[in-house]
């Protein structure tokens, strides 16, 4: 096995690790309340959706996704739009 570092996986930005940064490193818990909500993130929402599977045609799939990031909450808004005037069954 080849223990020499690979120059293309090489990132100036983010090093390896040394020892002493192991050393001085502090876990989630030990950090302030307050930076340690940023760090996990947004908070869950209020009124969650449910994950499911569905299968949608190829041009309707492909006009949604061609709209940019969001497409899926557009698909749930149009769905609810067609509700208001429409019955499933």
């Amino acid at each position: 096995m080849n223990k020499r570092p690979d120059p293309e996986l090489i990132d100036d930005d983010n090093p390896e690790w040394a020892e002493e940064d192991f050393k001085r490193a502090v876990p989630l818990s030990g950090l302030p309340e307050s930076l340690q909500a940023k760090l996990r993130g947004r908070p869950k929402a209020v009124v969650t959706k449910e994950r499911i599977t569905i299968r949608l045609s190829h041009d309707v799939l492909a006009r949604f996704r061609a709209s940019g990031d969001g497409w899926q909450t557009r698909i749930d808004s149009a769905l609810k739009d067609w509700l208001t005037t429409h019955s499933p069954m």
